[in-house]
């Protein structure tokens, strides 16, 4: 059987964050209120390249749609991208598989969208300064991803390499920092999209009624935040069953989760006032198998 190919470039021609914003949103509600059918991703370690394949599939049969994500991360890779991805959909009623998309693109968007659903939802009004801690592709998406919403007056950028926090911050017109303490100093919605095994940011550079949104750490034994950040802000995560099997940042601080995300949407938990805010990604199966639907829908349109 040959299935139909969608590239990475045909993903990007037709996927724009209008779209994509809103559908995340959904993901995560039907998540929380438990209208999908998806287990916690299984990770396969490959131990000789410190890398891991993660199996990812999910049933919404709201949207109609059933697929896997299959995704490696090779931190150590020099010559290829780290992570890497396919996707693939099948037929919800017979079962036959359908379609082959390239799941790279579709895994740098989502996880943007899911964090500005959550800046959205969690951060006050009128957001002005915005931090990026880290300076890959991630960091780049988020940026897209949150000012097709917000309107920041000013975006400061550190890496662990500064050449790169440079790169970035002359991408999007920002400011390099030369510490992660400055460039978080003011900052209204905070983004932690490094690579680091260990915190980058702690409680004490961190302004009151902050915003964050920790997307690395994505093993149980890595952090990016600082324990006592974690136990003082507010904590949120997509789910609850992955963050305590998942997370570095909840497992190693014993952070209390106060609510999934999905379920501030559904009007299950408040949205707590004037509170530090943080919002633990870790991705769930469901918002790949949803961008992957939107995407063959607006294909076949």
């Amino acid at each position: 059987m040959a299935l139909k190919w969608v590239s990475g470039d045909q993903v990007k021609n037709v996927l724009t964050y209008e779209h994509l914003i809103p559908e995340m949103e959904k993901a995560l509600a039907q998540f929380s209120q438990g209208s999908v059918v998806q287990p916690v991703r299984t990770v396969v370690p490959v131990s000789k390249a410190n890398g891991f394949l993660g199996v990812m599939p999910a049933y919404s049969p709201d949207q109609e749609a059933l697929a896997t994500k299959l995704v490696t991360f090779f931190p150590n890779n020099k010559d290829a991208p780290t992570h890497n991805a396919v996707i693939v959909m099948f037929n919800p009623d017979s079962g036959v598989p359908e379609l082959l998309m390239d799941g790279e693109v579709i895994t740098t968007m989502r996880t943007a969208a899911v964090s500005t659903v959550a800046t959205k939802i969690l951060c006050g009004d009128d957001p002005q300064v915005l931090a990026i801690l880290g300076s890959g592709v991630q960091a780049r998406s988020h940026f897209q991803a949150l000012t097709s919403v917000f309107s920041f007056k000013k975006t400061n950028v550190w890496s662990k390499t500064p050449s790169n926090a440079q790169k970035l911050a002359a991408e999007i017109n920002g400011t390099a920092c030369n510490s992660a303490e400055m460039a978080v100093k003011d900052a209204d919605v905070i983004i932690t999209v490094t690579s680091s095994s260990v915190p980058v940011l702690k409680k004490e550079w961190v302004k009151p009624g902050a915003h964050i949104n920790a997307v690395g750490a994505c093993r149980p034994d890595w952090q990016e935040i600082d324990p006592a950040l974690m136990n003082s802000a507010v904590l949120f995560v997509d789910s609850r069953l992955a963050a305590r099997k998942e997370s570095g940042d909840v497992i190693l601080s014993g952070a209390e989760v106060y609510a999934e995300l999905g379920e501030v949407i559904n009007n299950v938990k408040e949205k707590p006032k004037g509170e530090t805010t943080l919002f633990k990604s870790l991705g769930l199966a469901v918002e790949d198998v949803l961008s992957a639907k939107l995407v063959q829908d607006l294909i076949t349109d």
